[in-house]
Order: C-alpha cells, then sequence, then structure tokens
C-alpha cells in the first residue's frame, strides 16, 4: 500500500488574514478514487496545488507517487493528437492507446486529427488516457465535466469506474455516486475523509448537523437554567449571611456557626453550578463549527398577464445558410421550467440567445410574447470586472439584496471586497446567480449556471426554484438538477 501523507499542514496567502488550512493531518491510499468537495473559496484548488509542490508551506506532504494534473497544460496544441499522447505518456505502445480510448467508446481517428479541432469532449479524453497512461502516478482531475454534455459525462463515468489512483474534484452528484468510493471534504475548519460516495457522505453530514444542532440547543437551555439557579443561590447565600448581623429580641439566641455553615454551603452550591455552566460553554463552543447553514435563496419572479410566453414551432438555428439540428416544438407557459439538452456544438445556447433578441439566423417560427422582463445569465464570465458595487450599479440591481444572496452562497467579508477579476470561477457564476434571482423577471434564462458551482450551493438554488416556482428555461448538464427542478425537457438532436 503507498499513502500520500499529509501532516500538520499550514498555509495561507500572503496579506491574508486567516490561513486557509490550519494544522491539517490525514492519510491519502493512493489506491482509493477520492472525490474532493467544499464550498467555492474554501481552497480546494489550493489543495490541488499544493500537492503539486506549487506553494511553500507548514507542515509536510511525502508520497511515494509522481502527481500529475488534469487538465494537462500542453505548449503546442498545433498538432496531431497521437504526438500530443506521446509527449505526456512516452514509451506507451501504440495498442495501449487505442484500448484506452475504446474504453471511452471513442473513435480512434481523433489520434490522427489536429488536437485544435477536436471538441472540448475529444480533447478531454486524449488528455485523460494520456495521464492514466504513465506508470506510478497519481492523478490530481479538477472539474472535467464542466461544459460536457451528458452523454460524454456518461462515458468519462463508464471510463473512471475502470480506474482507481485518483482525486477528483467535480460539482456533479450523478457522477461523483457512480465513480469515487471516498469523500474528502473541505469544511470550515478541518479536512475530513470518509468512505463512500457523495450521497453517503451527505446523508451523513445531515445526520452529524443535526446531532449537534439539537446538542447545542439543550447545551444553551441547560446554561440558562444553571445560570439562573446560580445566580438565586448566591443571593440566597448573602441573604443568610446578612441575618447574622441582624439584632433580635434578648431571648433569641443566633447559632452564627449555624448560619455561617449554612450561607457557606449555598455559595459552593453555586460554585458548582457555575462549573457546569462553564462546562456546558465549552462543550457547546466545539459544535456547530462545521455546519453549513444552507440559508434559503429568495426568487422574485414576476407573472404574466398571458399564460403562453414563448412559442418555438419547426424551430431550426442556421449555421452558414445550414440548418444545425433538426426542427423542434416547444412552448412555455407561465410556471413551466424547461431543459433544454443536446451535445455539445448543437445550438442549445443559440436558442436561448434567439429568445433574448439577439440576432441569429434560423428557420421556423419563434413566437415570444412582448415587454417580456427577462432575466439572463451567459454561459461565459469572461466580462465580469470591477468591484461588486459597481457591478450592482451598471446592472441597476439591489446592492443589498445582492449580497445578502451571496452571502447565503457562501461569500465571507474578504470575497465583497474582492476585485470580480481576481474570483474563482466558481465565485463569478454565484455572481452571476445572485445578480438574476435579485432581478424580478416574467422569465429567468440561464445557459450552464451551474459550472463551477458548488454541490451545496446547487442544492440551494434547487430548493428556491421549487419554492418560488419561477418561470425558467435553461441550458444545463447536470442531470440531478434536471431532474430536480425541470418540468419539460426539450432534447436538440
Amino acid at each position: 500500500m503507498s499513502l500520500i501523507s499529509v501532516n500538520n499542514l499550514t498555509f495561507g496567502y500572503e496579506g491574508s488574514y486567516n490561513n486557509i488550512f490550519e494544522d491539517v493531518t490525514f492519510n491519502i491510499d493512493t489506491d482509493w478514487k477520492l472525490g474532493l468537495i467544499g464550498r467555492n473559496g474554501k481552497g480546494k484548488t489550493t489543495f490541488l496545488k499544493l500537492l503539486q509542490g506549487k506553494f511553500d508551506y507548514r507542515g509536510t506532504i511525502s508520497k511515494s507517487v509522481d502527481i500529475d494534473y488534469f487538465p494537462f497544460d500542453i505548449t503546442d496544441k498545433n498538432r496531431m493528437s497521437i504526438e500530443i499522447v506521446n509527449e505526456i505518456a512516452p514509451n506507451v505502445q501504440d495498442w495501449e492507446i487505442i484500448k484506452e480510448l475504446n474504453l471511452l467508446n471513442t473513435d480512434t481517428n481523433i489520434l490522427y486529427r489536429n488536437f485544435t479541432l477536436l471538441s472540448g469532449g475529444e480533447q478531454a479524453k486524449v488528455l485523460l488516457i494520456s495521464l492514466f497512461l504513465k506508470v506510478n502516478n497519481f492523478l490530481l482531475i479538477d472539474e472535467p465535466t464542466n461544459h460536457l454534455d451528458i452523454e460524454t459525462r456518461n462515458s468519462l463515468v463508464s471510463y473512471l469506474e475502470r480506474k482507481k489512483g485518483f482525486l477528483l474534484v467535480s460539482h456533479d452528484r450523478n457522477f461523483l455516486d457512480k465513480v469515487v468510493n471516498h469523500i474528502i471534504s473541505i469544511n470550515n475548519t478541518n479536512i475530513e475523509i470518509q468512505q463512500g460516495n457523495f450521497s453517503s457522505w451527505k446523508e451523513n453530514k445531515d445526520k452529524q448537523d443535526n446531532f449537534e444542532k439539537l446538542a447545542n440547543e439543550k447545551l444553551q437551555k441547560d446554561i440558562d437554567r444553571l445560570d439562573i439557579a446560580s445566580k438565586n443561590t448566591a443571593k440566597w447565600s448573602n441573604e443568610i449571611e446578612k441575618t447574622k448581623n441582624k439584632k433580635y429580641n434578648l431571648e433569641a439566641k443566633i447559632d452564627k456557626g449555624y448560619v455561617g455553615h449554612k450561607s457557606a454551603k449555598m455559595m459552593k452550591k453555586s460554585k458548582v453550578m457555575e462549573q457546569r455552566i462553564e462546562k456546558a460553554i465549552n462543550e457547546k463552543t466545539n459544535l456547530l463549527k462545521n455546519v453549513d447553514k444552507n440559508e434559503s435563496l429568495k426568487i422574485l419572479p414576476l407573472e404574466s398577464k398571458k399564460n403562453q410566453l414563448i412559442l418555438a414551432n419547426n424551430l431550426q438555428i442556421k449555421y452558414n445558410e445550414k440548418t444545425i439540428f433538426s426542427p423542434i416544438f416547444f412552448e412555455v407557459t407561465n410556471g413551466d421550467r424547461v431543459a433544454i439538452i443536446g451535445k455539445n456544438g448543437i445550438g442549445k445556447s443559440s436558442i436561448l440567445k434567439l429568445i433574448i433578441g439577439k440576432e441569429i439566423q434560423y428557420v421556423g417560427k419563434l413566437k415570444v410574447v412582448n415587454n417580456l422582463k427577462i432575466s439572463y445569465i451567459s454561459q461565459s464570465t469572461e466580462d465580469l470586472k470591477g468591484s461588486l458595487k459597481t457591478f450592482t450599479e451598471d446592472n441597476k440591481i439591489d446592492e443589498s439584496i445582492f449580497k445578502a444572496m451571496l452571502s447565503k452562497m457562501g461569500f465571507s467579508k474578504i470575497d465583497f471586497d474582492t476585485n470580480i477579476n481576481d474570483m474563482s470561477e466558481g465565485q463569478k457564476k454565484k455572481v452571476l446567480i445572485a445578480k438574476s434571482i435579485s432581478e424580478q423577471a416574467n422569465i429567468y434564462i440561464w445557459d450552464e449556471p451551474l459550472n463551477y458551482i458548488d454541490l451545496l450551493t446547487r442544492i440551494q438554488i434547487e430548493d428556491a426554484i421549487l419554492k418560488y416556482k419561477p418561470t425558467l428555461i435553461f441550458v444545463e448538464h447536470d442531470e440531478a438538477f434536471i431532474k430536480k427542478v425541470a418540468t419539460k425537457v426539450i432534447e436538440v438532436e
């Protein structure tokens, strides 16, 4: 058995007030299939870089295997794919390469095509097989499913089910459930490893959180009760002590020794209660540190006077005068939540852009109700820049509502002061989502909104959609999300 041992790891970025990791210790068996999870901004990417030796840190990380990272950084992409495979995994035989591609149900002809001409999914497959063909390596696989269609995701599932010795960062619950046998979670105060997949981890996490919440409530009641009893006992002790100095008639005799003994006994009882309070407080402080509040997001949809908002009949998008998918028919009425699915590059995003009024060539009919108020989330975050305050002003949204939504999705005080350009991709996507749900709209149109978004936030978004029931059209490849929120599914072929 080979291990990656992390001992007393402490790391924080220069200029930061808080360390990301503080005195962290654990071991990883290099035969495990690990899923790495945690809120956006909790340090998943940082942890991967620490394993690769890219940062200085306190403590030790010892390993007897080579660490490789996916997606691999290719210096010259303008080559045949087979050349890139041979560069990453030298001395590998052609039959081994072909075998790996067959496991991915992929045409081996892609090996003899220019790498830059491959689709995103095909490029991912070439890089993944290259890294798994290397000997004595442990592979860090960083969000391989982003932007990949459902079919390609499923082929990756089948492939990774046959593999071992990797740490996978993914926010796709179905993907994690099918391919990992251990979960490593970056929590608020520690890093924890559990055997099982995401669903078993979530079940255990919910049980632990509920246990701590109930224990916290019980301890708080005990503290309140003991506090009142302690104060009353101390008060009674003082009152008894005062009687020693009171003047009584000459016939009455006061036993001052007895009174003093009784007073001391009551005071001792009070001190014992104070000690019990202190013990309860100490127990209480160890609870809830890793409990995620998972606060409810809020959406304020506008109801349209007309029931039918959008009607598409024999709709086809055209590129260079050619139609790119078979004719589709769909309608969107008030309260519908429509998922548009299909392979990458088939034109799903173009359908959304056409609905919001972009100049897209098409044939067939598309009818959109006049004066429909639309809130749109783009697939891309590249236009985001500046401060959050400037962003709210430019987009004419309520800053307090917007920041409240970000806070509920895990943004910290430090994140609010961070320039959007310097945020992680997950945080940028949260900015777009917070903007959209801060807007009142008749219909919400979201293009792959969940890319890079952590699992707990995905669940928050699902819950908000089911609670407030906005009219929604979205493109997404997260099957669990689609199954949970969609009332209609349109497949583009």
